[in-house]
């Protein structure tokens, strides 16, 4: 079983109005893991994401980090934020300096790096993101995904363990989200877990390996993506189903076989690479 990375034990939080974000919420997050939270609007998904990674602190429960709970002392939650960056849905709200290098290096040297290794890391990240060329440029004349990018670069340059992305997706058109999506996967690869919010549930299905899914500041389930997206509690909730895996199971009733073994479809390319090689294998027989 993967070892959990951060873990929620019955975490409760509540605005002032007595507005309920969280009621005994526990989850876990499993380490190197790509997690996609699920849940309507006000569910508490971003009350969740701000307490990953320190921005709000539990008034009830705690948050664990490691096996460890958070200490949120300042020496507690620097360490912390050096290891869960978190990325927002609007670039806007986190670029803050004149051009992407300065943007990129505020955190590095915030934490007392020397200047050479603070420019490697700069470098680096300008290099995993797709940004080379551009760090010199100011941050407002930036295209909304290369903003986005920029935003996750000065993530990286901390060497987190964890990225938190709130509705990574959202605003970009089809081609920036399938680039998106591979710097992402490369990410993965190189041993950062992922934690994203969406409402897109063809994605949830496509992109995770698993889901988090809120019922009004409670956990509703959690388990491996495949699985549970395609179980009707988690429709009712969300009132949809992944539509992949709806064609999946409809093709397989009219007798075209798209699951091989462990094989399952997960995105429409990979149905129709299924039913094609059904087709060309009942045509060799």
């Amino acid at each position: 079983m993967t070892p959990s990375i951060i873990e929620l034990q019955e975490v409760s939080f509540t605005y002032p109005g007595d507005i309920v974000a969280l009621n005994t919420f526990s989850a876990t997050f499993a380490r190197g893991r790509r997690t996609a939270v699920l849940g309507r609007n006000g569910s508490g998904k971003t009350t969740l994401f701000s307490l990953l990674n320190g921005l709000q602190r539990p008034q009830k429960g705690a948050v664990l980090f490691g096996g460890e709970p958070i200490r949120y002392d300042r020496q507690g939650l620097l360490k912390l934020r050096q290891s869960v960056g978190m990325v927002f849905q609007d670039p806007d709200s986190q670029l803050f300096s004149a051009c992407i290098y300065e943007d990129i290096s505020f955190g590095p040297f915030n934490i007392g790096l020397p200047e050479a290794e603070v420019r490697t890391r700069v470098e680096t990240a300008l290099q995993q993101m797709r940004l080379t060329g551009l760090e010199n440029r100011p941050t407002h004349s930036l295209s909304f995904g290369q903003k986005k990018r920029a935003c996750i670069a000065g993530v990286l340059a901390m060497h987190p363990q964890v990225l938190v992305l709130d509705e990574p997706f959202a605003g970009l058109d089809p081609v920036m989200t399938a680039e998106f999506m591979t710097i992402l996967d490369e990410l993965h690869q190189g041993g950062t877990s992922l934690i994203i919010a969406t409402h897109d549930l063809d994605l949830a299905y496509a992109w995770a390996d698993d889901v988090i899914i809120l019922q009004d500041g409670r956990l509703l389930a959690q388990g491996e993506a495949l699985k549970l997206l395609v179980q009707p509690l988690v429709h009712a909730e969300l009132g949809a189903a992944p539509i992949v895996a709806e064609l999946s199971s409809a093709l397989t009733l009219t007798g075209t076989g798209v699951y091989d073994k462990w094989y399952q479809p997960r995105t429409g390319a990979e149905l129709v690479r299924a039913v094609l090689n059904q087709n060309r294998q009942e045509n060799e027989q």
